[in-house]
């Protein structure tokens, strides 16, 4: 039987505001905001609005949409999201999926192939995805003790090398927010770039941390650790409703000799604690589709045991023989450089001539 759907309403600026407003004590990621949507506009891509979900007259959901136009699957993908109001069932997670297939095959001005977000509870039509889009587990540390009792809390391990960075010098500063742009762009980014050849990962330009931090600035911080007048590690934590999350950090060479990632977070615990924050998501840890994550799961464990399991992403196909065709394309595409490894020499010959000679043709 098809689930009863759920009734839809977009919402304004003000109007997601006085839901949110309404309903303090749920957590509601910075992600699935009007701001962050303000932020994705600047970096030209689309956000396609924010709905709300209610069965009669009780909030149930809501939903922050952005259009991705990929190659041969436009779809709408909901970032860390949806935000539930109400107990996440089984029921009530079909009822919004079946809510949202019927909602967006009817809206004229889109034609998804797919709608991806976070499902708890999978059960069809939801499939895939042809991408993972989020971690799955993060560390949370918890800030509402005094900051002894945070401190002591820490593994051995991590209050040794706290102390360690403080006798050897480390000095960490939080940058006027005026100079943040031009402090990452000049001193932070090379850093990044470092860290991303180092631990085998692609960045994102400069221009997209700038325009973050100056998008977004008012739920932003921007903390820096020196050595000897040199900036060798810095993190970025985003803030809301008092929920805030190490969202992005690199460190030197340099300072791990130092320790400086260990006393620049332990720092920034602090003054988000001071800044009325009761907790801090430390983002993603390794999972059975992040493996990854392993090496930053080893820092992360250093500062909390509160381990916390985050919905899996999925797709909600919306046009289901066409998802599949994609989906088996995809997979081929990936697992042919594979299958091409495995070959014998001889027959790796043959599918380069055969390619040469489909790529002349093509030429001619």
């Amino acid at each position: 039987m098809t689930p009863v759907p759920y009734r839809s309403e977009q919402l304004s600026h003000e109007e997601f505001e006085a839901l949110a407003a309404a309903h303090p004590d749920v957590v509601i990621p910075l992600e699935q905001t009007p701001y962050w949507a303000d932020f994705e506009r600047k970096l030209g891509r689309s956000p396609y609005g924010i709905w709300a979900y209610y069965d009669g007259g009780t909030l149930v959901a809501t939903a922050s949409y952005l259009r991705s136009e990929r190659r041969l699957r436009p779809s709408l993908v909901v970032v860390n999201g949806p935000t539930w109001f109400t107990t996440r069932t089984h029921n009530a997670e079909a009822r919004l999926v079946s809510t949202v297939q019927e909602q967006f095959r009817a809206d004229p001005a889109v034609d998804p192939l797919y709608i991806r977000m976070q499902i708890e509870h999978p059960q069809p039509p939801v499939t895939g995805p042809l991408e993972h889009g989020w971690y799955e587990r993060e560390i949370v540390v918890d800030l509402t003790p005094d900051t002894d009792e945070i401190f002591a809390s820490f593994r051995s391990n991590a209050r040794n090398l706290i102390r360690k960075a403080e006798k050897l010098g480390v000095k960490v500063s939080t940058i006027e927010r005026d100079r943040w742009a031009e402090v990452f762009r000049m001193e932070l980014f090379p850093i990044m770039q470092e860290t991303a050849s180092r631990d085998g990962f692609s960045s994102f330009e400069s221009t997209f941390y700038e325009t973050l931090l100056t998008e977004l600035g008012d739920h932003l911080r921007l903390m820096v650790a020196y050595m000897d007048g040199q900036a060798v590690s810095w993190l970025i934590t985003t803030e809301y409703r008092g929920y805030s999350v190490y969202y992005f950090a690199a460190s030197s060479h340099s300072a791990r000799k130092t320790n400086a990632p260990y006393l620049l977070l332990w720092e920034a615990f602090k003054v988000l604690k001071e800044a009325g924050n009761t907790a801090c998501g430390l983002t993603g840890i390794v999972s059975d589709n992040y493996p990854s994550l392993i090496n930053v799961t080893t820092f992360k464990r250093n500062f909390s045991k509160t381990v916390v399991t985050i919905p899996t992403t999925y797709d909600i196909p919306l046009h289901p023989l066409r998802y599949a065709l994609v989906a088996n394309a995809l997979k081929m595409r990936r697992e042919a450089p594979g299958k091409l490894r495995g070959l014998p020499a001889s027959a790796k010959g043959l599918a380069g001539r055969i390619a040469g000679r489909k790529g002349n043709k093509a030429d001619s």
